[in-house]
């Protein structure tokens, strides 16, 4: 054991008078010669490779979508440019079409002025360029219904006074009243014919169900009386001959106009129809207008045809008027009323009615 220690003993001076130290030495030996430090080494080589091929493939990812974004946004701006070429175009060719409408016009305009100059027009009565038609057809439904509103109250007090079995005078003098309030019915679309004839015409004012039984703007005075027959009961046989005699005058008077309105319909077939249709040349311009200027001085002639229908029921109320009794023409006055009402009833129930 002694010489075991001295042997250390020697050794470790040796060691300390040379200088050197033996500790430092054996751990970086071993760290050379330790297999996990070189794994260890290894392994970081091949993470910093696969970082290296991550960030490669992500930036070849990021280059392909931003390839994509471009191509995208080309095709886009690519599209936006012709829809705005086209837009252009487009709005190009509407200004060249108004343009030629405006050209057209101009020279319609100069051929209606020559073609009445020449003396074209039959009569004057067939130039209806109103601008207001729209206006007064507008202003004659209002009047119209303010008319009916007031025809409701005479009625009513029409029905009030036959229930309370008025005498003779005061009917008379409700009777006189309503009929005053028919012709002024009947001076109301004299004057709305002058500035839209077809508004009359067809009774754009009734209701769907009254237009079904209209006949030239208004009621066929032939056809009333025949509904009077049996609410007038009884009648003596004057009164009943007198009846019958106005029936049939008014149906012939009626049947004069419907056949004027066939004729008239005919006539301007045949002159919209006369020349050479589906040719737009311009020699064909002042044939054109000589047949408009033709068929505008025929459609002036159906305001005569309003006017006239008209005349013809007024008259036969005031007809019949004479030949029934006061207490009668109440009772007809209040007949046909109730008439008209059933029929806007209808159309109501009508529009109103369920749909599958």
């Amino acid at each position: 054991m002694s010489s075991s220690y001295s042997f250390k003993s020697v050794h470790t001076r040796e060691a300390a008078t040379s200088g050197y130290c033996l500790w430092p030495a054996s751990v970086s030996n071993m760290a050379d010669m330790s297999p996990l430090t070189d794994v260890s080494t290894d392994g970081d080589r091949d993470l910093g490779s696969e970082g290296a091929l991550v960030n490669t493939a992500a930036s070849d990812s990021s280059e392909r979508s931003k390839n994509k974004l471009d191509q995208k946004t080309v095709r886009r701006l690519a599209q936006n440019r012709e829809a705005a070429r086209k837009s252009r175009l487009r709005k190009k060719a509407y200004v060249q079409q108004l343009e030629n409408s405006r050209l057209k016009l101009t020279q319609l305009e100069q051929e209606l002025q020559r073609a009445r100059q020449q003396g074209v027009f039959i009569s004057s009565s067939g130039d209806q360029a109103h601008s207001t038609g729209g206006n007064g057809a507008l202003a004659f439904d209002a009047e119209y219904s303010r008319w009916l509103e007031e025809k409701n109250k005479r009625m009513n007090e029409m029905r009030s006074a036959l229930n309370a079995h008025a005498g003779d005078g005061e009917l008379l003098i409700i009777v006189d009243g309503v009929m005053a309030h028919y012709e002024e019915l009947f001076r109301i679309k004299s004057n709305a014919a002058k500035n839209d004839v077809f508004h009359l015409l067809y009774g754009m004012w009734k209701t769907p169900a009254e237009r079904c039984f209209l006949w030239l703007g208004g009621f066929r005075s032939s056809e009333i009386l025949k509904l009077l027959v049996n609410q007038l009961e009884p009648m003596t046989e004057r009164q009943v001959m007198g009846i019958n005699s106005l029936q049939e005058t008014s149906q012939q008077a009626e049947d004069a106009l419907s056949q004027g309105m066939e004729s008239l319909q005919q006539s301007l077939a045949d002159t919209l129809s006369s020349g050479t249709l589906g040719s737009s040349s311009s020699g064909n311009v002042a044939s054109y207008m000589g047949q408009m200027a033709m068929a505008m001085g025929k459609l002036g002639t159906l305001e005569g045809f309003i006017r006239q229908a008209d005349n013809l029921r007024l008259q036969t109320l005031q007809q019949m008027i004479r030949v029934l009794t006061t207490r009668q023409s109440a009772r007809a006055l209040l007949a046909i009323h109730d008439y008209s009402s059933r029929l806007r009833a209808l159309s109501s129930l009508w529009l109103a009615r369920p749909r599958e």
